[in-house]
């Protein structure tokens, strides 16, 4: 009889699923074993849940920031209306609901989608054997939730086990006044006043969103700017708008210690919790920095990275190599040091972005099975920051230009000076775009605006394809739109390279 390859994949992210509904497309025997559910942190913790969290936020800051400027008039029902209050708020409670109704839903499509292919999805904990087989397959034992076990043999196994939010001994959540990323969406009601700590992608985007939703945010960053490993100018706009529009933004300040204190006694009311009971000490809490200095507020959401899933699964006695920080060691196809050992997505360091995951468990699958593969390319990879306004980037960056590794010709044009940016209200944001002499072929580009997310795709495609600032310059846009500042920038490339020519 034919042998069918037996692939098991420990972690159902989207490193997990999406390699699971390749490798079942190719013919593939495919087990799923996961902790939580198919999607991963991705869906139900945090891509997902965040976004949909962000799409709110992003409705009251575009109506908030614009209304007025647009001739829309906002009352309630007290005449005279000139004199009329804006009453537009937002219930917390309903927008969790909907946030986890979503994530959850997401999560059985996906199921639903790796079991239409032939999958099997195991519920439990996964642990590699240390030993490889003569005939090169490997061993993975399953720990169920009812504590039972089941042997796996694989011909290959495909490690996507993503990543949790790191902790500070001093300032560990409790899920009530002190939060990581993936406890916030168990709140009723909203954040009165809001510490934020860690101003990288997940602190900015939920240092943005509450703040659009009507917290009273303060966001400690230990760097001197916010979003530090960002384009230095979309940072410099990104911080210009939270500071605005109110939030305290606090540079070069590192919090040493969290913990909860008791509020004003006008505020403790029959429910509120007492010193000492059940570790709790009051509906306040209080943040010490490292200088010293003492900032209070009624939430703190720790944002200060993550820490990859790779303890206590066997990997380092399989053979897999680690990083210092436990992030998994992969090639450009996804290979381990071990044979017959994969690895993507979060837990690799690589990038924490769920199409790279996706990307790499693609790879994984297509080499081993033996199916045509291009190694993963990082230079192609376009991310996003789902601020207001949002941060896109693909390509090189403005520190690979300062810095001398790349020789490109860079252009920046402000939205201001777009037409449908005019009409929209729209203020903040530019596009840029990065290009080699000579050649004129784009390599980079960063694009701050609404929908940034969007936006970027025409400079991805140019990036992954070797297009030049000629061919997008030639490309007609819509008037009036947004992309057609993506035009404009490669117009004033493309002259520029004439006039370098000539």
């Amino acid at each position: 009889m034919e042998h069918v390859t037996r692939i098991v994949i420990i972690g159902g992210g989207p490193g997990g699923y999406e390699a699971a509904l390749v490798a079942a497309q190719l013919g593939a025997e495919v087990t799923v074993v996961d902790t939580d559910g198919l999607g991963g942190a991705s869906v139900l913790t945090d891509c997902v849940p965040s976004k949909t969290l962000i799409a709110t936020a992003e409705v009251m800051t575009t109506f908030d920031s614009s209304y007025e400027e647009l001739g829309i008039i906002v009352a309630d029902d007290t005449p005279p209306l000139e004199q009329a209050a804006q009453v537009v708020g937002v219930d917390l409670g309903k927008v969790n609901r909907r946030v986890k109704r979503l994530a959850l839903a997401q999560s059985h499509d996906i199921t639903a989608s790796v079991t239409r292919a032939g999958g099997r999805v195991m519920r439990g904990h996964g642990r590699l054997e240390p030993s490889q087989a003569p005939d090169g397959s490997r061993k993975v034992i399953v720990r169920a939730v009812d504590g039972t076990e089941e042997t796996l043999v694989a011909d290959a196994v495909l490690v996507a086990t993503g990543a949790h939010p790191r902790e500070i001994p001093d300032a560990l959540p409790d899920g009530e006044r002190i939060l990581n990323w993936t406890q916030v969406y168990d709140l009723d009601e909203l954040p009165e006043e809001l510490i934020v700590v860690g101003s990288g992608v997940t602190g900015a985007e939920f240092a943005g969103a509450y703040q659009a939703l009507g917290s009273k945010v303060t966001l400690v960053s230990s760097r001197d700017r916010v979003l530090p490993g960002e384009d230095p100018d979309a940072a410099a706009v990104l911080e210009d708008v939270f500071r605005r529009r109110g939030m305290n933004v606090m540079s070069r300040s590192r919090a040493a210690a969290v913990k909860r204190v008791p509020g004003p006694a006008s505020e403790q009311g029959p429910s509120s919790p007492k010193a000492g009971e059940e570790g709790r000490v009051g509906d306040r809490v209080e943040v010490t920095l490292s200088d010293g200095r003492v900032i209070t507020g009624s939430h703190c959401l720790m944002a200060v990275g993550s820490i990859p899933n790779t303890e206590g699964i066997g990997l380092e006695e399989a053979g897999v190599r680690l990083r210092e920080s436990g992030h998994i060691i992969a090639d450009k196809v996804s290979r381990t040091s071990a044979p017959g050992v994969y690895a993507a997505g979060d837990c690799t360091g690589v990038f924490a972005l769920a199409s790279v995951a996706a990307m790499q468990g693609r790879i994984a699958m297509y080499h081993f099975l033996g199916d045509a593969v291009t190694p993963l390319n990082l230079k192609t990879v376009s991310a996003n920051v789902f601020t207001d306004p949002e941060i896109a980037t693909v390509g090189y960056s403005q520190a690979d230009v300062d810095c001398g590794k790349i020789d490109a010709r860079v252009v920046k044009l402000p939205l201001l000076r777009n037409p449908r940016a005019k009409m929209q209200g729209i203020r903040d944001g530019f596009v840029k775009i990065f290009c080699r002499p000579g050649t004129g072929i784009v390599v980079g580009g960063v694009v701050v605006a609404p929908r940034a997310s969007e936006l970027i795709h025409p400079i991805s495609i140019a990036v992954d394809n070797n297009l030049t600032v000629e061919q997008i310059a030639k490309a007609f846009t819509v008037y009036p739109s947004l992309s057609g500042s993506i035009a404009e920038v490669a117009r004033q490339l493309h002259t520029r390279k004439i006039q370098e020519e000539s």
